[in-house]
């Protein structure tokens, strides 16, 4: 039982004070000392990016140094995990491309859901010119990797030019500071947005093995059950968890490509609140009064009443904020921070040998030629006679050139771009063509976008 000598009750002007702006400051910490600097860094709007860079240099470097052996060997480890007589085993590098980016894709679809219902996909008028553009900027890359790979062995990598790194793109976008318009930011992710729809479809049609059907109607069966659950108000995140990871199972078993089942299970996520934000905030005026009234604890423990309002501050939060919103914003560090580098640097290392000869392979031009002029053409062009056609208009602020930007930008294919031409190329010749395809039109994408947009487009005022 507590001792009430240990509380007083507050007067009006300390009551003030314990709830200024002072009061509400942490104490610092030691390790605060140490974590500071990190969480700073990670909250920058370039660290995604520079991680993501850092982590195809490293790989890059460890190829191609005396250790090349280790780091094929490492990637190349089995990895079993299992129950009983159930076991899956596969080299690491699945495990990272299966099974990590299934984390990626999920977020994806969760970005996806969130944009069709109340972003720039959310209308019509809003989503037509970025779904034009983005449908030109898929078409135009396949059909001139199509071209100069006609009847050759990497024909089936005419999806790789199709791919955007909107990670990559957006760290562009953000070193060119005032000239690179909000509008350009939105109708830039708008276009990733719709282009990681058709990466989605390409991937699920085309780079599709043989079917198991059994597998499949199981994997089916928990996408209706997660729908159903949905529809019945059911909110729990650790209950969709378990679920996906059962339907994520059954399509790894049945040969379509599992990181579908991630996307599938983001679209059953809730995207509705049981509370609206008037309710949330009368419920947390309520208990703030009531907060207020308590005595004040002399320690850091609080007392039975005060640590119940606060689970219901807890609890009130949490039903005014929808399913969806909550993992995204809870799975994004993870993805930009662990999921993307894992994989760049278990995926970008290529042996580099930069004689004429390895740069004029078929798949490495028609990458190069699908990215760096596939996608400007595609996005740029299409844009351009949507709006003169008047079927679209161009966003406030934007002008042509800035579609020409975009158009470039786009060109950086890396990650969805590795993902896609390790579906396609299971020789490890044609794999390391399109690595270094993807590599080379990626670096080049990106400088001649920052080009253009930085002295192109005037600053904003």
């Amino acid at each position: 039982m507590s001792d009430p000598q240990r509380f007083k009750p507050l007067d009006s002007k300390e009551a003030g004070a314990e709830h200024g702006l002072e009061a509400n400051r942490p104490l610092p910490r030691p390790v605060d000392r140490v974590l500071g600097p990190l969480q700073q860094l990670g909250q920058h709007k370039l660290a995604g990016a520079l991680l993501l860079i850092t982590a195809t240099v490293a790989a890059l470097v460890w190829a191609n140094s005396s250790a090349s052996a280790l780091y094929d060997s490492i990637f190349a480890t089995k990895v079993s995990v299992g129950v009983g007589d159930f076991q899956l085993s596969k080299p690491l590098i699945l495990w990272i491309n299966d099974g990590l980016m299934a984390v990626f894709f999920f977020v994806v679809g969760l970005e996806v859901k969130r944009e069709v219902l109340e972003g720039e996909l959310s209308s019509l008028k809003k989503a037509i010119l970025p779904a034009l553009c983005a449908v030109g900027g898929m078409a135009v890359p396949a059909l001139l990797f199509s071209l100069v790979n006609r009847n050759g062995t990497g024909a089936a990598g005419w999806g790789i030019p199709m791919a955007t790194d909107i990670a990559f793109a957006l760290g562009v976008l953000a070193l060119l500071g005032t000239r690179a318009p909000v509008a350009l930011k939105v109708f830039l992710t708008a276009v990733a947005i719709a282009d990681d729809i058709g990466a989605i479809i390409v991937i699920a049609i085309f780079y599709t093995e043989d079917l198991g059907i059994y597998s499949l109607v199981a994997g089916g069966i928990g996408l209706i059950i997660a729908v159903l659950s949905n529809a019945l108000g059911v909110r729990n995140s650790i209950f969709y968890f378990i679920l996906g990871l059962m339907v994520w199972l059954a399509f790894l078993k049945s040969g379509v490509h599992a990181t579908l089942a991630a996307v599938l299970m983001a679209f059953a996520i809730p995207a509705r609140t049981r509370i609206d934000l008037r309710a949330l905030l009368a419920r947390l005026d309520g208990l703030i009064d009531e907060i207020r009234r308590m005595p004040r604890p002399a320690g850091d423990l609080l007392d039975a009443d005060a640590q119940h309002a606060l689970y219901e501050a807890e609890a009130a939060i949490e039903q005014a904020t929808a399913p969806l919103q909550r993992l995204e914003h809870a799975l994004m560090p993870l993805v930009v921070f662990v999921v993307l580098p894992v994989f760049a640097l278990a995926n970008a290392g290529v042996s580099v040998t930069m004689d004429i000869k390895s740069l004029s392979d078929p798949v490495v031009l028609g990458i190069i030629a699908g990215l760096t002029i596939g996608k400007p053409v595609g996005i740029g062009l299409t844009g351009y006679i949507a709006v003169r056609l008047k079927i679209a208009a161009m966003p406030d602020g934007l002008r042509p050139v800035h579609l020409l930007g975009a158009g470039l930008l786009a060109g950086v294919g890396f990650t969805m771009a590795l993902f896609i031409a390790s579906l396609a190329f299971a020789d490890p010749v044609l794999l390391t063509a399109a690595k270094t395809g993807i590599l080379l039109a990626s670096l080049l994408s990106g400088v001649a976008g920052f080009a253009v947009l930085r002295w192109g487009t005037p600053p904003r005022r």
